[in-house]
C-alpha cells in the first residue's frame, strides 16, 4: 500500500470528491482524519472506512475559524503523532449573482470559506508537515482558472484563481522542507456542491453562448465522478508526484478547453 502510515486530513469529507478521497486513501493504508461541518455525513464516512479495515476519525469544525482548525490539527496530531497529507477540499459555490446584486455578506462568505478556510487548513498543517515532508493538495476548480462564461459566479471563480496563487506561493515557500503544494482544478464532476448554490436574477446579464452537445467532449457530455477526482488526488498525495509542485491539474474531460 502506497499510503501505509501515513496520516491524512481531508476537509470536506462528509460527501463528494473528499469522501471518495478518503475511503481510497484508506484502503491505500492512510490513517484518515475527516474533517467537515456535518457530523451525521462525518460518522457515516468514518463508519465505512473503519468497516472496511481502515482507521479513521471525524472532526468536526469549520474551516474558515482559526480556532476551530486549530484544535482540529492538534486532535490529529493527538492520535497519531504526526501529519503527511492534507487535501484542502472543502468548498462552497455561494451566492452567484450580478455584482450590482451580490453583497458584501456574500462575497466575504464565499472569500471565507474557500480562500480563509484553505488558508488555515495549510497554514495550522505546516509544522507538523515540515518534521517530515509531505504533500498538500487544494481543490480549486476550472471557474476561475480557464472558464469564466459562468456569469454571476465572482466571487467563488475570484477564490478558485486565488487558491491557484495560494498554493504557487507556497510550493515556493516550502520546497526546502519537502512539502509539496498542488491544485486540481475539477470540471462537472457528479456531487452536492450544487446543493450550496444560490442563483440569483441571472438571466438579465448572462451572456448567450453556444456549445455543441455534449459539453464535455471526452465523456458525451457526462460529468465526471468523485472517484475518478479521488484518483488525482490519490497521484498526488504519493510518491509517484514526488518531483511536482506548484502546479495545477485541470480534471474534466477537456470541458474547460471547449468552454474557455
Amino acid at each position: 500500500m502506497q499510503l501505509t502510515n501515513k496520516v491524512a486530513l481531508i476537509t470536506g469529507a462528509g460527501s463528494g470528491i473528499a469522501k471518495a478521497t478518503a475511503k481510497l486513501f484508506a484502503k491505500e493504508g492512510a490513517k484518515i482524519a475527516a474533517l467537515g461541518h456535518t457530523k451525521d455525513e462525518l460518522e457515516a464516512t468514518v463508519a465505512e472506512i473503519n468497516n472496511n479495515a481502515g482507521e479513521a476519525i471525524p472532526l468536526v469544525a469549520d474551516i474558515s475559524n482559526p480556532e476551530q482548525m486549530q484544535q482540529a490539527t492538534q486532535a490529529i496530531i493527538d492520535k497519531w503523532g504526526r501529519l503527511d497529507i492534507v487535501f484542502a477540499n472543502a468548498g462552497i459555490n455561494g451566492v452567484w449573482a450580478s455584482i450590482e446584486e451580490l453583497t458584501p455578506e456574500d462575497w466575504n462568505k464565499t472569500i471565507s470559506v474557500n480562500l480563509t478556510g484553505t488558508f488555515l487548513t495549510v497554514k495550522y498543517a505546516v509544522p507538523y508537515l515540515k518534521k517530515q515532508g509531505g504533500s498538500v493538495i487544494i481543490t480549486s476548480s476550472v471557474n476561475g482558472t480557464r472558464i469564466f462564461s459562468n456569469t454571476g459566479a465572482t466571487a467563488y471563480s475570484s477564490t478558485k484563481a486565488a487558491q491557484v496563487a495560494f498554493a504557487k506561493m507556497v510550493a515556493l515557500e516550502l520546497a526546502k522542507h519537502r512539502i509539496r503544494v498542488n491544485v486540481i482544478c475539477p470540471g462537472a464532476i457528479a456531487t452536492s456542491i450544487d446543493d450550496n448554490t444560490d442563483r440569483q436574477d441571472l438571466e438579465e446579464i448572462q451572456e448567450p453562448v453556444e456549445f455543441p452537445e455534449g459539453n464535455i467532449p471526452l465523456t458525451d457530455g457526462k460529468p465526471g465522478t468523485s472517484e475518478q477526482v479521488a484518483q488525482l488526488v490519490f497521484f498526488l498525495a504519493s510518491d509517484a508526484s514526488s518531483h511536482i509542485t506548484g502546479t495545477e491539474v485541470w480534471i474534466d474531460g477537456a470541458e474547460s478547453l471547449l468552454k474557455a
